[in-house]
């Protein structure tokens, strides 16, 4: 295709996944203990979702891809010091929470704002790109929210393999029960895909994107808008670290079904 694709791809920071995280009551709700202080990583599905866009950019002349990243602006800035040598986008940063603890909905409504203010953004071309989960916000629905926000509805989740056509239409493979896909054909964009794992190695760094990247980056940190969350209907009464608890018995020539009778029997108890 000629005219190529805008790919705007959801995705922000998480605490890096080594970490042991410690969730503590702070005034205005729960949070991660010292979580300024702990490093900060890509979220991983953001990450596959990423590259994705980057790779289909590269093969698809006029292609151009955002990033839009809502976490606390000094994070973000640490964060894309990190990746920015990694592929080349333009960042659209809000300055936000990035916690585990926020409202999918007021997430999403605060994503679908800044994507509806990018001037360069042509939303017949759009493809909109991030992870089926996360490794802080796992809700599992933000990609879903911000495509209904947006007016696109051609959503696929869970995708693996995204291939273009010479005459440019989707040919889309997304998970399903049993280890199987879900092969969909769409016709072309606007459409909506959260991205599972893909099937993309991570880009070695290159200094001349970092640079490319860097005439752009600090402006849009600079611009940063704060999001302005009001206050959420879940009330969280307590947070704490799960209890490890193991119960081992030794077995022979049981049914399954009286196995897994059992350990539901065990889980509601």
């Amino acid at each position: 295709m000629s005219t190529g694709f805008h790919i705007v791809v959801l995705g922000s920071l998480v605490p890096d996944l080594l970490q042991t995280l410690e969730p503590v009551q702070g005034p205005t709700g729960p949070a991660l203990k010292n979580e300024m202080m702990l490093p900060a990583v890509l979220d991983p599905w953001a990450a596959h979702a990423l590259f994705e866009a980057a790779h289909l950019a590269a093969k698809t002349p006029g292609s151009k891809v955002w990033l839009v990243s809502l976490g606390p602006k000094a994070k973000l800035q640490q964060l894309m010091m990190s990746i920015a040598q990694k592929v080349p986008f333009e960042l659209v940063a809000i300055d936000g929470p990035s916690s585990g603890f926020t409202d999918p909905t007021e997430v999403a409504a605060a994503l679908a704002g800044a994507i509806e203010k990018i001037p360069a953004l042509d939303r017949t071309r759009m493809l909109l790109f991030g992870g089926c989960a996360s490794a802080s916000r796992d809700a599992g629905v933000t990609v879903q929210l911000v495509g209904e926000r947006l007016g696109v509805t051609d959503q696929f989740l869970a995708a693996d393999e995204l291939t273009v056509s010479a005459e440019g239409t989707f040919t889309i493979l997304e998970r399903v029960e049993g280890g199987k896909y879900l092969v969909s054909e769409v016709a072309g964009p606007p459409c909506a895909i959260a991205w599972a794992t893909g099937n993309l190695p991570e880009p070695p760094n290159n200094p001349q994107v970092g640079m490319q990247n860097m005439r752009t980056l600090m402006p849009a940190l600079q611009k940063a808008q704060p999001a302005q969350f009001g206050k959420q209907e879940t009330v969280f009464h307590s947070v704490e670290i799960p209890k490890q608890e193991r119960r081992t018995r030794i077995v022979k020539d049981v049914p399954i079904d009286e196995m897994a009778r059992e350990i539901a029997d065990w889980i509601k108890g």
